[in-house]
C-alpha cells in the first residue's frame, strides 16, 4: 500500500477522555483512499489503551489496523522521533493535560511528546485537541506556551450552527475542522455561508418587530 502525493501525518492519542476524536480521525482518513490521504503513523499512550476499553467496544488491534505504521509510545528511536523524517505534522486527539505539559515544557519522556517536540522544532503543524474542563492557571499557561511555540490549541468545542443531531455529527464536524488545518478536504464540515448570515439578520429584524 502506498499513500501518494503527501508526506506522512502523525496521529497521537493520549489517555484523556474523548478517544472518539482520535478514532474518528483515523477512520475518516483511512476511508479517503490511498491516493487522497497521507500515510498514517499512530502512537498511543498506555493510558489511551485503558481509555479505549472504558469508552468504546473497539480492541487495540482494530485501532492499529486503521494506521499504516504503529509506533510504541516508549520507542524513542522511532522514525517520527527524528526531524529528518519528513511529515506534514501531527495531531494529538485527544490531548491530555499531562501530554500538553510535557510538550509545553520541552521535557519529553515518551514518543508522543517527543514527536510533538520534533514537529515544533521543524516548524511543522502541531494540533492538540485538549480535553479538560474547568481549566486551572497552569493549564492555561501551558496552552499559551504551546501557542507561542507555533502549536495550535484546538479544544473540541461543538459548532451548533451546523445543527447536529447525533454525537457522531458533533465529532465529525470537529474532525473535519481539524483536517482543514492540513488542507485535507473530507466534506464533513457544514460551512457557514452568506445565505445563513442573511437568514440570521432577517430573523433578528423579525424578532425586533414583534
Amino acid at each position: 500500500m502506498t499513500a501518494l502525493n503527501k508526506n506522512p501525518l502523525i496521529i497521537g492519542i493520549s489517555g484523556a477522555s474523548g478517544i472518539i476524536y482520535g478514532l474518528t480521525l483515523l477512520q475518516i482518513l483511512k476511508n479517503l483512499g490511498d491516493t487522497k490521504r497521507p500515510e498514517l503513523h499512530l502512537v498511543m499512550s498506555r493510558s489511551a489503551e485503558i481509555t479505549l476499553a472504558y469508552e468504546t467496544k473497539m480492541k487495540i488491534k482494530e485501532v492499529h489496523q486503521l494506521a499504516d505504521v504503529v509506533h510504541a509510545n516508549k520507542d524513542i528511536s522511532a522514525s517520527i522521533a527524528s526531524g529528518s523524517f519528513k511529515t506534514d505534522g501531527m495531531i494529538i486527539a485527544p490531548c491530555s493535560m499531562k501530554t500538553l505539559a510535557e510538550i509545553a515544557s520541552g521535557v519529553t519522556n515518551n514518543l508522543i511528546s517527543r514527536a510533538a517536540d520534533v514537529t515544533l522544532k521543524e516548524r511543522r503543524r502541531l494540533v492538540c485537541l485538549t480535553r479538560e474542563t474547568p481549566l486551572n492557571t497552569r493549564h492555561l499557561k501551558n496552552m499559551l506556551a504551546l501557542s507561542e511555540m507555533g502549536g495550535i490549541v484546538a479544544p473540541p468545542v461543538p459548532a451548533f450552527y451546523s445543527q447536529p443531531e447525533t454525537i457522531d455529527d458533533i465529532v465529525e464536524h470537529t474532525v473535519g475542522r481539524i483536517l482543514d488545518l492540513f488542507d485535507i478536504e473530507v466534506s464533513l464540515v457544514k460551512r457557514w455561508k452568506d445565505s445563513q448570515t442573511l437568514f440570521q439578520f432577517l430573523l433578528y429584524i423579525n424578532l425586533r418587530l414583534e
